[in-house]
Order: structure tokens, then sequence, then C-alpha cells
């Protein structure tokens, strides 16, 4: 990476912006982390959007939580920006877009930013930020790219995600050994297909293992997860907990499985054993960050399959060499199937755990 020319501030009050993806709001908890060990006696508020804020409950690093919708009107963002102008001595804009931009210029004293590699649209940004980054996948993780910010403010890095964490646990969780399935993505181009993880769950069951659902609770997952006609035992807790349930229940599972989702970035950062299923997506730009690793380079490659301490990455088969090529499926929509994932076997999906799992733990017959 290359060096910067470092801010001298000891700021007592500062705003992280984050306006993305639920996943996307989990990543940037190493940044909020290496804050709030360079200042520890500053205030750390995080700008978000509402249906956002489960992500980072019980998160030690923050002090306050501002919402916006997730489609704000203009009236109401002029407001926004009118509440804000100049209460943080220092503003972080971890988006290239405008409004994050906007609001880290007006809300911070000093200000820093990601511009996009593109001078006619980024002149203004550069001019107004007090310090701009240009957001480049060249940097690899997204985990990585936030923490460039430590770089401009000469602080150590913290390279640990944080998981949410509830104030009321679980009243039960179901008995073990079990194992936690996140079987339906937001977007079908991530989807592994219905067969495989049927044979997966049947294989699962052979070895004593209990089988936990997860998801959204939308109306089509609910319908989706009826259509598999699962067994009657397997236990389907979608749309019934909230972020940090289920961190815990995730944490207290024997692992995890799950497609390129914000969900299997979640139980990665618990610690629990996961493995993540991808196919278009980059795994060097977007694999769930592992457990204990510190490293300026990501974890994983941009090809092939392999563990690294926690988070076993399982990546899609085909024929071509076209992956990843971060692109939405093979009909270039969020519904396309991709090829990638439906080539991907339960054979082989089943020899990565049995390779990985631990056959002396309960439940597992050799």
């Amino acid at each position: 990476m290359p060096a910067y020319q470092p801010i001298n501030i000891q700021p007592k009050r500062i705003l992280v912006i984050t306006l993305r993806y639920l996943g996307d709001t989990l990543l940037v908890t190493p940044l909020l982390s290496s804050l709030q060990q360079a200042y520890p006696d500053a205030e750390i508020d995080v700008l978000l959007p509402s249906s956002n804020t489960a992500m980072l409950e019980g998160n030690p690093d923050i002090n306050h939580l501002i919402t916006v919708p997730a489609k704000i009107k203009a009236i109401e963002f002029c407001k926004l920006l009118f509440s804000l102008y100049k209460r943080y001595d220092l503003a972080i804009s971890t988006q290239a877009g405008d409004r994050p931009s906007l609001i880290a210029i007006t809300a911070g004293k000093a200000s820093i930013g990601f511009v996009p590699d593109d001078n006619a649209k980024a002149w203004w940004k550069k001019l107004l930020l007090t310090r701009s980054l240009v957001f480049s996948s060249d940097y690899g993780h997204a985990v990585l790219e936030n923490l460039r910010f430590c770089q401009l403010l000469n602080i150590k890095p913290c390279y640990r995600l944080t998981a949410p964490s509830a104030t009321t646990p679980l009243a039960s969780l179901p008995m073990q050994p079990y194992v936690v399935l996140h079987i339906m993505p937001q977007w079908r181009f991530k989807q592994w297909h219905s067969e495989g993880w049927r044979q997966l769950i049947a294989f699962l069951t052979a070895q004593g293992y209990g089988i936990v659902l997860t998801g959204s609770g939308q109306a089509a997952e609910l319908q989706a997860l009826q259509d598999l006609n699962l067994p009657t035992d397997v236990i389907n807790l979608a749309g019934q907990l909230s972020l940090a349930q289920l961190s815990e229940l995730i944490g207290k599972a024997a692992f995890f499985l799950g497609p390129d989702t914000g969900i299997t970035h979640l139980a990665a950062a618990t610690g629990t054993l996961t493995f993540a299923l991808f196919g278009p997506t980059d795994p060097a730009k977007w694999a769930p960050w592992p457990v204990g690793y510190q490293s300026d380079k990501p974890p994983f490659a941009s090809r092939g399959s392999g563990l690294v301490n926690n988070v076993y990455l399982i990546q899609g088969q085909t024929k071509e060499t076209c992956l990843p090529c971060q692109l939405e499926g093979c009909n270039r929509h969020r519904n396309s199937h991709s090829q990638c994932l439906d080539d991907l076997t339960a054979d082989r999906v089943i020899e990565f755990i049995s390779d990985t799992i631990d056959y002396t733990q309960p439940g597992i017959s050799g």
C-alpha cells in the first residue's frame, strides 16, 4: 500500500458513516475498534441505515447510532446535514458515494473519505475532504480497504470483527451438537441448489447432528424453505431471531454453512467454524474474515478453496475459467442462476466438511 501524509489529530468526537448493506456494516467494525483503541477517550458515533442497526447491537466501541432511512428524501437529507454541522472533530466516510461524502464534509471539522477513481466525479470531494483515498479493489479485502484510514490517522489497525451481542440471551438452545445452515441469500445468483442442501442435510443428520435453519423471515424465503420438503426434525428459526441472538446461536454451534451473505460474515466473526459457499463473488475482496487473522493481505485468493483459521472458503465449480466473474450470475441480473454454484456437487461440499471437522466430537462417526 502507498504511504500517506498522516493527519495530526486527537479527536474527542468521531463520526463513522456506512450506508451500504448489512454485511458492510459488520466489515466496518475493525475500523471502529481501531479508532477506539487509538482514541480511548473519544466518543464514537456511527451513521447508518436504520435497517442495519441490529448488526452493531452491544458493540462496545460505539457510543451512539444515528439512523437514516434506506431511501432518504432530499429535504430530510438537508435537515440531517444541518443537524450534524461541525458536531464532530473527525468524520469518516467509508463509501465513495456523494451522500456519505457530503455527510462527512458537513459533520466533521476534519473529514476523510473514499473518492471514486474518476477525476471528473471526484474533484469536489478531493477539494472539500481534509484527506481522501481513491477507492479501488486493488487493495484487496473490504476489511483492509476500510483499515487504510488507519494510515491516514497514523494509528494501529485492529483486524478483529465484532459480532453483535444480545443484552437478553436466548431462552434455550437446540440440543447439541447442532449445525446452523443459512440456505437463502438475498439474491438468487448467490444461491446453491436445493438438491445440494437436501443431500447435505441427510449426511449431517446421519452423523448425529441436529439441523437448525436461519433466514430473514421474508414471505418468499419462508416459502422457499418450506418447498425444500426437509425432514420434520429440522428446526427452522428463520425470521425468529435478532442478529444478536443469531450470533449466540451460531457461536455455540458445531459449525455453520452458508452462501455469500452477511450472515456468513457474521458466523465467521463469532469464531465458529464457518463453511462459505462462493460463486461469482471474488473471495479476495469479500470472503468472510477469519478470527485471529492479522495481515495487510487478503486471507483468501481469488481462485480456489481452502481453510484459513475458522473459515473454509468453498468456491463453486465450472468448466470455464470464469471464477470469480464478479457479475450478477450468468444472466447478469440478481435473479439469475450461477453455473459455478449449480455445478458444485453435494459430494464435494461433504468432502470438504468431512476433511475438516473434528471427528472426536460427539455425534460424529468416522
